[in-house]
């Protein structure tokens, strides 16, 4: 049988910290995808799919999803696609393993939900939180805490990728991060507050503060040497903020889609800063 899922990539987040001892981000889903399908049948003769190390986290995900649910024939055919940037902290890895998750369940014609999903992913890395609908909270280290806040109001982002790539492994096994996360836990706080006051009365522009918030406390732990200049173009382009990737590369400049810049702010954007730009959509989590 052939089953797909697909699901989003996000724009680094619109908060991440700890909050008494807790580490958690705040998800930013974007109109980007990851797209699995998962082939399964008596006949089935995978292996040669499984040799690619570039989906190996993928491959692992259907394997430990299979276990889950207590497949023990061959292993099913794999594809990927993706149009999601790798290496960026726009969640690549985790948006393949939750789309490969549910395509697995598929395929058997199972279901497997947001919480199962989650469990697999953490397994193999630490994981957004994307596989969860709306705009979520959730401890991407050890899944202690999940919250669903609710769905973005309409918000357009301009992604800013300004190169290079981050280990999110290497990132989140660095042994001063606990403490650094612990110091700028006073922002994050009223980072989350914002976030979560904006989602709940729709309000565009306290998400972009909360989320500014957030990407400003992170300077002493990952910084974006740009992001002032970013988040002055923004002001000049009436955005209502920036939110990063807090263990990756990217930025991007967030609209209201009430007011929101016409297609040549993201090449405007890119001709000031020098770096590629991409225009596309805030949105709900979940595995489609």
């Amino acid at each position: 049988m052939l089953a797909r899922a697909r699901a989003p990539g996000t724009c680094g987040e619109l908060v991440q910290g700890s909050i008494a001892g807790v580490d958690f981000l705040v998800t930013c889903p974007v109109d980007l995808w990851s797209s699995v399908e998962v082939f399964l049948s008596a006949a089935s003769a995978g292996e040669s799919t499984w040799n690619d190390g570039y989906h190996r986290k993928t491959a692992l995900a259907v394997r430990q999803t299979l276990g889950y649910l207590g497949y023990t024939g061959p292993l099913p055919r794999l594809r990927v696609s993706s149009s999601i940037p790798r290496g960026k902290g726009m969640a690549s890895s985790t948006a393949d393993i939750a789309a490969a998750c549910v395509a697995t369940a598929r395929a058997l014609k199972q279901e497997i939900g947001p919480a199962e999903v989650a469990s697999i992913a953490l397994a193999i890395e630490p994981s957004d939180g994307l596989m969860y609908p709306g705009i979520a909270l959730f401890d991407h280290r050890r899944g202690r805490l999940c919250r669903v806040l609710g769905n973005p109001p309409p918000m357009d982002v301009i992604i800013v990728d300004p190169g290079g790539t981050v280990d999110t492994i290497a990132f989140n096994h660095c042994p001063e991060l606990a403490e650094l996360n612990r110091r700028k836990e006073p922002e994050v706080r009223e980072a989350l507050r914002l976030v979560e006051e904006g989602l709940a009365r729709g309000d565009p522009e306290a998400i972009g503060a909360g989320a500014t918030l957030s990407a400003r406390a992170n300077q002493n732990i990952l910084e974006k040497p740009m992001l002032e200049k970013v988040i002055r173009l923004g002001q000049e382009l009436r955005a209502v903020g920036v939110a990063v990737a807090h263990s990756g590369t990217v930025l991007g400049i967030l609209f209201d889609q009430r007011r929101r810049p016409d297609e040549d702010a993201a090449r405007y954007i890119g001709a000031k800063l020098g770096f590629p730009t991409l225009y596309t959509t805030i949105i709900g989590g979940g595995v489609r």
